[in-house]
């Protein structure tokens, strides 16, 4: 790990040094240069990708549009990052409104979001949802299993039971020592960051790496360079040159353990981005205080408490 003494990541215990096999590639999809693989009659447009435990569908809704699911196996959550979002969400018979930048999840069963003004619409699903792999532009990418990716297992549901739950974001500032912005639910975690304004600080950026699950860095304003190290293994048929590969947003990057990754902002402009797990991660639910709605959803079992 290369964490700066103020980042609150230091205090994570780091993994291990010396993997036994490398990572598989990187997948750099800049959705900005990819036609969408769905455009509906109100003209929103969907882009489907896919990792080893997770789908991450990307709407650039038009206003009325209905995103619909049914029979859903588990959760899932839909991320809404633009200022002024306004979607009714629906799961049987109970409703919901968002009316800003929030976080949501949806209870399994049948659902709709009912998008009332142009937004883009984030909703990220497990494995477990087999179906909408299919739909995926990178499926073939994930025909045999990623060897180090631990399989998907659902963490426990919520303590007071399934229903829909809406976080705004302007409720959940910074706090000096938590990072990010956390939240999770059986299936997933996502962190949304503030955004950037400029290029990030290229004498403090964060390298660092995962044993054993993937990370889903989603840009969805700016531009962003994510470099990524394939960590020498005892096999030097297995070492690959480094990667600094810039996206435009959106764009959806899967980053596999144990790649050592970081990214960098280097728009002048609004740069933001926002990091997914699936499942949760443990290392950051152990943190006291950093998972907004812990709460909620209780550890899996023989987990620290």
């Amino acid at each position: 790990m290369s964490y700066g003494a103020n980042d609150p990541r230091s205090a994570i215990a780091a993994g291990r040094q010396t993997p036994d096999r490398p990572n598989v590639p990187a997948r750099f999809l800049d959705l900005s240069e990819l036609e969408p693989a769905e455009i509906t009659t109100l003209g929103s447009r969907t882009w489907w990708v896919r990792g080893q435990n997770a789908v991450v569908a990307h709407t650039q809704a038009r206003a009325g549009e209905r995103l619909a699911r049914t029979g859903q196996p588990d959760e899932y959550m839909a991320l809404f990052p633009d200022a002024g979002a306004t979607a009714e969400i629906g799961a049987g018979t109970e409703r919901a409104k968002v009316t800003d930048r929030s976080v949501v999840v949806v209870p399994a069963g049948d659902s709709h979001l009912e998008v009332h003004s142009d937004t883009t619409v984030i909703r990220l699903f497990s494995a477990r949802s087999t179906d909408l792999q299919e739909l995926c532009r990178n499926r073939a990418a994930y025909a045999d299993p990623d060897p180090n990716v631990t399989p998907f297992a659902p963490w426990p549901g919520p303590v007071d039971g399934p229903r829909i739950r809406v976080y705004p974001v302007a409720d959940h500032p910074y706090e000096q020592g938590r990072f990010g912005r956390l939240f999770r639910c059986s299936t997933v975690m996502v962190n949304l960051f503030d955004a950037d304004f400029g290029p990030r600080d290229t004498a403090n950026l964060s390298p660092h790496h995962h044993d054993d699950f993937e990370q889903y860095s989603l840009t969805v304003a700016g531009r962003w360079v994510h470099h990524i190290r394939t960590p020498w293994t005892r096999n030097l048929a297995d070492w690959r040159p480094d990667e600094h590969v810039e996206v435009a947003s959106p764009s959806v990057t899967v980053i596999p353990p144990p790649a050592v990754h970081t990214s960098r902002s280097v728009g002048q402009g609004v740069n933001q981005l926002i990091d997914v797990f699936c499942p949760p991660r443990l290392d950051f639910s152990e943190r006291p205080g950093w998972v907004l709605n812990a709460d909620e959803y209780p550890m899996p079992p023989g987990a620290p408490s």
